[in-house]
């Protein structure tokens, strides 16, 4: 069983930067895949980023250049740099976890991003 706790959010004027959190419980953690996601009100729920568990990337088109995906397997945390800030990534971000077998995905709660233009 993994545990996803999501940290960082918060309201932050265009251009600016914010660093999320999301600290995970469990053994099993630096095997799986992380990956951040959003969902803005009305819109369905969006990939963001992802690391594979030996450090390989991905990002949505949106945010290349801007987002950063990063992790620390020795504190279980990964981490979504968003620099350059834009209204359009307002959203509710949430964090991902998984790996081997349907049952090994998680989700954390997520944690608002205001982004005011």
């Amino acid at each position: 069983q993994v545990q996803l706790v999501e940290s960082g959010g918060g309201l932050v004027q265009a251009g600016g930067s914010l660093r999320l959190s999301c600290g995970a419980s469990g053994s099993i953690f630096s095997r799986n895949a992380m990956g951040w996601y959003r969902q803005a009100p009305g819109k369905q729920r969006e990939f963001v980023a992802g690391i594979s568990s030996t450090g390989g990337t991905s990002y949505a088109d949106s945010v290349k250049g801007r987002f950063t995906i990063s992790r620390d397997n020795t504190k279980n945390t990964v981490y979504l740099q968003m620099n350059s800030l834009k209204p359009e990534d307002t959203a509710v971000y949430y964090c991902r976890s998984w790996g081997l077998g349907s049952e090994n995905d998680y989700w954390g709660q997520g944690t608002q991003v205001t982004v005011s233009s």
